[in-house]
């Protein structure tokens, strides 16, 4: 115990204390590296918010090193200072290529910033998306059915990224489907992993349309791997139905001009 208590004191009492401070200021060198230092310590997250840390951080310990070298005169604070910007310098490099090897085709990108970007959805987590899909944007052209009613199987969950497809059953029209919607929600929502069924609407394309495609097998596979992709897939398909469902109730009517509104099924309002 009393070793302890002897190499704390001569720790801390070893060196003389500060009797007199240092009238002058330190130079602009200086100032301006723990200028840097607070800005980098500002940033956010994710691929951008690293690039911005440790560049401001890599310029902050370069200035100090500067002034370690020029008006310290000490070569272990310069060290230091040096060391530490060239990891920062290092990092900077690693997360640029991190970025730059994240990269998608054009369609990819927009629907990324139309639909995942708002959710917070990092680009790493993206890629795992996309690549289930294969990176592939499928092409629908003008009166193609994408499902038959009663015949097509549900075997895939697509996302419409431009043009407009219409649903029908036994002829008649029901709602439209535009971008940004899935095409599929409500069968995807009503099948388990394990069950099979076919489509109960016809899904015609009013003009060209561009999709992109999960199947079913494998994007259950993603969704048991990260349990994140499959909470998001389930908040984004919820939303998709809830607007279908805005849509049809838009388009059921009771008699004498009362509109039924699937909301609060035991009232009417005109």
């Amino acid at each position: 115990m009393g070793e302890n208590a002897s190499f704390w004191e001569s720790l801390i009492y070893a060196h003389p204390t500060c009797t007199t401070w240092k009238q002058e200021a330190e130079g602009s060198i200086y100032h301006l590296a723990s200028i840097l230092f607070v800005v980098g310590f500002m940033g956010g997250s994710g691929f951008f918010g690293l690039l911005y840390v440790f560049s401001l951080l890599g310029l902050g310990f370069l200035c100090s090193s500067v002034w370690a070298w020029l008006d310290v005169c000490a070569a272990d604070i310069f060290s230091w200072n040096f060391i530490l910007f060239a990891i920062c310098f290092v990092q900077f490099i690693y997360v640029t290529y991190q970025v730059r090897s994240v990269s998608f085709d054009r369609e990819f990108q927009e629907l990324y910033s139309a639909l995942f970007q708002p959710l917070g959805i990092s680009l790493t987590v993206y890629r795992k998306i996309v690549l289930c899909c294969d990176a592939e944007v499928v092409t629908l052209e003008k009166e193609h059915c994408y499902a038959m009613q009663g015949k097509t199987p549900i075997d895939k969950l697509s996302l419409l990224v431009s043009g407009r497809i219409r649903v029908t059953v036994d002829g008649e029209f029901l709602h439209y489907i535009f971008p940004l919607q899935f095409l599929d929600s409500p069968e995807w929502d009503s099948l388990r992993p394990t069950e099979e069924g076919v489509f109960q609407v016809t899904l015609t394309a009013e003009t060209d349309c561009r999709y992109v495609a999960w199947r079913r097998k494998k994007l259950y596979l993603l969704f048991a791997k990260h349990r994140f992709i499959s909470r998001l897939f389930s908040i984004l398909i919820g939303s998709d139905i809830a607007e279908k469902l805005y849509a049809l109730n838009d388009r059921v009517h009771v008699g004498q001009g009362f509109r039924y509104d699937i909301r609060l099924p035991n009232f009417y309002h005109v």
